[in-house]
């Protein structure tokens, strides 16, 4: 049976205008119009957005969906990355980290998510190791019944190393993973003992399986790490879609140094993924006055052009023990703690965010898709303060999450 087309009314765009929306039956925009047209005697669904403020849908570029809601079962007594590190490996061990007990765990983020107004996400799972594919088996269990509703892709966090002695397991389990179809090849080269072996490696086998890439890069405040040097390198020239997450180093650096640097992301073609949640969270500890921020050189970057994008990271787990899997929390930590005006920090959890993963431009034009959040909000800087949790989400002109809000305030008996 054929999708009818769908008429979509009563949203406002942030210039005040109230278009009539028509999407066709492939879920792309084909009239945006004053007035509604004329779609009698055709079969057409009516969505009335009811005044709501209507922008481009969300995107989440960097999540860790198989270790989200662990929190409270996963400890960090450290409270730093590395005591994250641990505390996930112990719990692994522990056989605290079970398949079904994921699968839900997964379901239930996705669906925080897909009501938050998201509708692609990006989402590391650890390969290798002690759990081979087996988290990624998961994954892919839980992302099934939501692939109508959002686009999802997996990338390979692949277990350390990723090179020399003791990496035959690592590789072998990665190559399994590409077998089971993910999208992605990641790693964390920076805590690899030979970082430019493992960014090689995993350019080799994105070449060689047309697979994009996204590597944890420098996530420490030590300005001395830059493998983001390594991965510019590999990558230009390559045609391989390739961003690199993190790169908290480069916030560490004097502009003499971090400028030309910048420019050479810019000019590799490499998107950057700032991570204000978490490492705002892990980051920073040693130093308990004038704590740095644990942020990229957020300026610097968009100064030479470089496609910066912002994800949540983690979201209640050892990594971060907060997190409410909205973008609109991710934009306000980058206006407040990036200190970016709201219009860029909204491209950052959109229009950017799909460039970084490779997907078509939303806007509300012609021959645009018509993936679009209605949110109860007059304007996107409102929606960033505010995270009004009234909202609306279409992919393809189709209504896939309604989120309705009320608050009451009875009468106070004096």
């Amino acid at each position: 049976m054929t999708q009818p087309r769908t008429l979509i009314s009563g949203g406002v765009l942030e210039d005040g205008s109230t278009p009539h929306i028509l999407v066709n039956s492939d879920g792309r925009i084909i009239e945006v119009s004053e007035r509604e047209g004329d779609v009698s005697g055709e079969h057409v669904d009516h969505v009335d957005l009811d005044g709501r403020l209507v922008i481009p849908s969300l995107v989440e570029p960097h999540a860790h969906l198989d270790k989200s809601l662990t929190a409270d079962v996963v400890p960090n007594s450290k409270g730093d990355l590395m005591g994250a590190i641990h505390g996930w490996r112990d719990a692994e061990a522990a056989g605290v980290i079970g398949h079904e007990e994921m699968v839900a765990r997964i379901r239930r983020s996705l669906e925080m998510l897909l009501a938050s107004g998201v509708t692609a996400v990006r989402s590391h799972i650890n390969v290798g190791g002690p759990v081979s594919t087996r988290y990624l088996v998961a994954a892919i269990e839980a992302a099934a019944t939501f692939r109508q509703r959002m686009d999802i892709e997996f990338v390979a966090l692949t277990y350390m190393p990723m090179s020399g002695e003791g990496s035959d397991i690592n590789l072998a389990a990665l190559n399994d993973a590409i077998e089971l179809g993910v999208e992605v090849i990641g790693g964390c080269p920076h805590l690899e003992p030979d970082s430019d072996s493992c960014v090689s490696k995993v350019f080799e086998l994105a070449e060689r399986h047309q697979r994009k890439v996204d590597l944890h890069v420098d996530e420490t405040l030590d300005p001395s790490a830059l493998t983001i040097n390594d991965v510019v390198r590999y990558s230009r020239g390559s045609g391989i879609l390739t961003t690199a997450s993190h790169c908290v180093s480069l916030g560490m650096l004097p502009v003499e140094q971090v400028q030309p640097l910048a420019e050479s992301v810019a000019a590799a073609a490499v998107s950057i993924v700032a991570l204000p949640q978490t490492n705002l969270f892990l980051q920073g500890r040693d130093d308990p006055v004038a704590t740095p921020r644990g942020l990229t050189a957020i300026h610097a970057l968009l100064e030479a052009g470089v496609n910066l994008v912002a994800g949540a990271d983690n979201a209640q787990d050892p990594f971060n023990f907060v997190g409410r899997n909205d973008p609109f929390e991710t934009a306000a930590l980058m206006v407040m703690a990036g200190h970016m005006l709201p219009r860029e920090a909204f491209a950052t959890i959109s229009s950017n965010s799909r460039k970084a993963l490779g997907m078509p431009e939303v806007s509300i034009q012609v021959g645009q898709p018509a993936d679009l959040l209605a949110v109860r909000a007059g304007s996107t800087r409102q929606a960033i303060a505010e995270a009004p949790a009234d909202r609306i989400v279409l992919k393809g002109g189709q209504v896939v999450a309604r989120t309705s809000a009320m608050s009451e305030f009875p009468p106070v008996i004096t």
